[in-house]
């Protein structure tokens, strides 16, 4: 097994033990020969070729100079071990603050390893849980590695997760070719926005950098928010305490400036990904035939979840809110595109002062009002 970044075990994360848990926990991928998962991947990467250039010709978004985001068709442990790349790069300012906060003694050294590998295969076992279900993703923040390149200068790069999207297409018994292109459609335009909007990659970093930064590492204030956490996802809040129903554990365990930073990243991830389903729906009906019936049962899978545990997990996870992501972001885009035109929309991407608001997410009047209208004087 090739370790991320060198010397992966040691400090607050055992990176390694925990591509080592999910490898050893993930379900197993689809019954296919080995010809077919050459075609599979051959498919993929045409398709990925060809959104590029419908996804660019929709939106109006380019580059002046052509991008060198690479395009990795992996299966499901080369996802995990892309992510954990990309914690490792992302959460290192936080994992070196904790470090200097809990010493240099040699019994701290101990607990720190096993606190090393307890959250190592904790961070496994929920990528574990994960790696069975994403079709596509942009890495904003991806480090290049022996076994995966990445874009220069900190660019990202673009996974498709071949056999999850083979699951998906038999699962729903839709046409594989067609529903392969409208995978490769949404994760495009997530590159097309990184990639056309140079400053976005360095805002987002720095709003995570900075939602890091308040966080509490006095490991006693923690576990006091994940007990209070624990008891209000069990349903046992102390009677009269209200607000905290149908919030993930992500949500609940944050101080009151992370959770302002939140409602931003909260906007922007609304606008990312309800652009992309906005895009993919927008081009589908001229390259896609059955596009139609295919958004129909991928909104019906996206609802139900494939079992009452999975709708556990997705709740503590926070992945019911991406899923409201998704509604209320396409509700944003298709409102203000309606309203003044894919050009007008694009003004989105001027500036971090162009981008919409968490409350502006849910009333794109008042966007438009803001960006497009100058007050009266």
């Amino acid at each position: 097994m090739t370790s991320i970044g060198g010397a992966a075990s040691s400090g607050m994360v055992d990176w390694n033990l925990a591509v080592a848990t999910a490898t050893r926990l993930m379900r197993p991928g689809p019954d296919v020969s080995r010809d077919e998962a050459r075609a599979v991947v051959a498919e993929l990467r045409r398709h990925a070729q060809a959104a590029e250039e419908h996804v660019r010709g929709f939106t109006g978004l380019g580059t002046a100079e052509t991008h060198d985001t690479p395009l990795l068709v992996v299966d499901r442990p080369g996802w995990v071990r892309a992510n954990v790349a990309g914690f490792r790069e992302l959460l290192k300012p936080l994992l070196d603050k904790m470090q200097e906060r809990r010493g240099t003694s040699p019994g701290n050294a101990v607990l720190g390893a096993v606190g090393g590998k307890v959250t190592g295969v904790e961070l496994g076992m929920l990528l574990s849980f994960l790696a069975s279900r994403v079709l596509g993703q942009y890495e904003t923040f991806a480090p290049a590695t022996r076994d995966l390149p990445a874009g220069a200068n900190g660019g990202g790069r673009l996974l498709l997760v071949a056999p999850n999207i083979v699951h998906v297409e038999r699962e729903l018994d839709v046409e594989p070719h067609d529903f392969r292109l409208w995978v490769t459609l949404h994760e495009e335009t997530h590159r097309t926005q990184f990639t056309a909007v140079p400053w976005l990659r360095d805002h987002l970093e720095g709003e995570i950098q900075a939602f890091l930064q308040e966080t509490d590492v006095d490991p006693m204030t923690v576990l006091e928010r994940v007990r209070e956490a624990a008891q209000s996802l069990a349903g046992g809040r102390p009677e009269g305490e209200e607000g905290e129903e149908g919030r993930s554990l992500v949500e609940i365990v944050q101080t009151p400036a992370q959770r302002e930073i939140l409602g931003r990243l909260t906007a922007v991830m609304s606008l990312l990904e309800g652009h992309a389903d906005y895009v993919m729906d927008g081009v589908g009906p001229e390259v896609v035939p059955s596009v139609a019936e295919i958004r129909e049962k991928f909104q019906q899978r996206r609802a139900k979840g494939a079992s009452r545990l999975d709708m556990a997990l997705r709740k503590l996870l926070g992945l019911d809110a991406k899923l409201r992501q998704y509604r209320d972001g396409e509700r944003f885009v298709r409102a203000v595109v309606d309203e003044v035109g894919m050009d007008g929309f694009n003004r989105v991407w001027t500036s971090p002062n162009t981008l919409p608001t968490k409350a502006e997410i849910g009333k794109p009047a008042d966007w438009i009002t803001r960006v497009h209208r100058k007050p009266e004087v």
